[in-house]
């Protein structure tokens, strides 16, 4: 891997990329790289988990303010099209400002480490409240939400600042199916992380859909939401749960625009729980950067 690219097998992950000019003149073809990306490893300080971070940097020159940053999960899966999607989105000359992408991935070739996503995005809950897995085997380990999230505050955050000029005010959280719930667990229980919240496909039903508990409480609260943006997404066709428990989450929460939240429910017509992935990087992408945005239930 040179410094700036990253080097990958085409079919690993979704999103397209670019090819390095030499293919013609070599047999054997040309690595394949994702212009201005770079990854490394790097390990919780409180809990040991070790995790891969993809990150693609701003060609443009940071704002005086520093770069907005998006924060986006299951990163072997997604990276690469939420790279390609971000550089041309902020393309000049009518693109959005230039933006840095962090994509939280694991130790891995595949596109998704099934147990330790479990454990990460998830929150304790007995195996009694759970449903059956589909593939019929036991649920892994559970309930690592918080520790992740302490993760991405004590030791990720710190060391993209690190690397990068960043702007803390302006950062963006963003997960899909489990990831999305632990979006949405962030944001009802430390809306401060983030500025931005975008929860796609959320498994609202986790532990006999708990966040919808969470969700009154936190209206009940009556905590400032004022220059806060939350975005739930979904796929039309989704099964018929997801699709529900995303309406009854967006019900719950859509009161808080009246408090100054920014917020959107949008189901993705002819989309189903993996298809969408792409559509809500692309939104995710415009929601995260805008500087204003319309409220409501519509695309």
């Amino acid at each position: 891997m040179r410094r700036g690219l990253i080097a990958v097998c085409a079919s690993t992950m979704l999103g397209a990329v670019a090819t390095a000019p030499a293919a013609a003149q070599d047999p054997a073809g040309a690595q394949v790289v994702v212009p201005g990306a770079e990854q490394f490893e790097l390990t919780a300080s409180g809990s040991g988990r070790r995790y891969r971070i993809f990150v693609a940097r701003p060609f443009d020159a940071a704002p005086p303010e520093g770069y907005p940053v998006i924060y986006l999960l299951d990163g072997n899966a997604t990276f690469q099209t939420a790279a390609e999607t971000l550089r041309l989105q902020t393309r000049k000359p009518k693109g959005y400002g230039p933006a840095v992408l962090v994509a939280i991935g694991y130790d891995t070739d595949q596109l998704f480490d099934v147990e330790a996503r479990y454990f990460d995005y998830t929150t304790p809950a007995a195996i009694a409240d759970l449903p059956p897995r589909k593939n019929g085997e036991p649920w892994p380990k559970l309930g690592g939400a918080d520790a992740f999230l302490d993760f991405i505050e004590r030791d990720l955050k710190p060391e993209i600042g690190r690397r990068l000029p960043v702007d803390t005010s302006r950062q963006t959280l963003s997960g899909h199916s489990l990831g999305g719930f632990f979006t949405l667990h962030t944001f009802l229980r430390r809306p401060e992380t983030f500025s931005t919240y975008v929860a796609g496909s959320p498994s609202v039903w986790w532990n006999r859909s708990e966040l919808l508990g969470v969700a009154h409480a936190f209206i009940e609260r009556d905590l400032d939401v004022a220059g806060k943006r939350l975005m739930i997404g979904i796929g039309a066709d989704e099964l018929e749960d997801m699709v529900a428990g995303s309406r009854a989450m967006a019900a719950l929460l859509s009161p808080l625009v009246a408090r100054g939240l920014t917020f959107r429910h949008v189901e993705f017509e002819g989309e189903e729980h993996i298809t969408v992935l792409p559509v809500l990087i692309s939104r995710l992408v415009g929601f995260s950067l805008a500087p204003d945005q319309p409220t409501g239930s519509k695309p």
